[in-house]
């Protein structure tokens, strides 16, 4: 996404992507705390969003995504039971309602060790060399494309985010930091219309989302 402001705060529907989302994680009613992670020069925060919320606090971010992560378990680390719930989820993944992920959270309530949204891999998967040329169709039967939220225990996420760090793994996502440790993260099904926006078209995806979906 080329441009000088951040894609978080690319307004869709009149209001920043950021808001959108926070707007549906401050509604459930589960979630105590909610913490952003911000990159040490942002300068648009303050002044680009405004929330009638006051269980919000931010945090200064990390070079890597579970470096950001592992600051905001770290700010509450004091106040946090080792049992306590983690909900981690992307800024720029607006399209979600609180039904949704009401409805993650039923689904992994009763897990050892957590989950994750996800969907199934629909089109057909091909592995290419440095030319771009195919090498061969990969199985799709197996494959699901991870999404978040993601959910997991507030000690076992901090280990494994740690163990990460100090491993010097580089992770793309917190199941895989899960992973890591050895544990298996439930997949719970979700929506193809939980877009991460990344590229320019995905505005107008977002905004058509916004315009037509029942949003609870």
């Amino acid at each position: 996404m080329s441009g000088v402001l951040p894609k978080q705060y690319i307004e869709v529907n009149g209001k920043p992507i950021l808001a959108h989302t926070l707007d549906v994680i401050c509604q459930i009613p589960h979630v105590k705390k909610v913490i952003i992670p911000l990159h040490p020069n942002d300068h648009y925060w303050s002044s680009l969003i405004d929330l009638p919320y006051d269980n919000v606090m931010t945090v200064t971010g990390g070079e890597l995504r579970n470096d950001s992560v592992l600051n905001a378990l770290t700010a509450i680390k004091n106040n946090a039971q080792a049992q306590d719930w983690v909900l981690v989820h992307d800024a720029v993944r607006p399209c979600i309602t609180v039904n949704d992920i009401c409805e993650l959270l039923m689904q992994i309530a009763d897990h050892p060790v957590g989950g994750l949204w996800g969907v199934p891999v629909r089109d057909t998967l091909k592995q290419v060399d440095a030319n771009q040329n195919v090498e061969k169709t990969v199985p799709r039967e197996c494959l699901w494309h991870a999404q978040t939220p993601q959910i997991f225990r507030f000690e076992l996420l901090y280990q494994a985010l740690q163990k990460t760090k100090d491993d010097k793994i580089n992770i793309t996502d917190d199941a895989s930091a899960i992973e890591y440790l050895g544990y298996h993260p439930k997949m719970v099904q979700g929506n193809y219309t939980n877009i991460k926006i990344t590229w320019p078209e995905d505005l107008i995806m977002a905004a058509h989302w916004f315009k037509h979906a029942e949003v609870l």
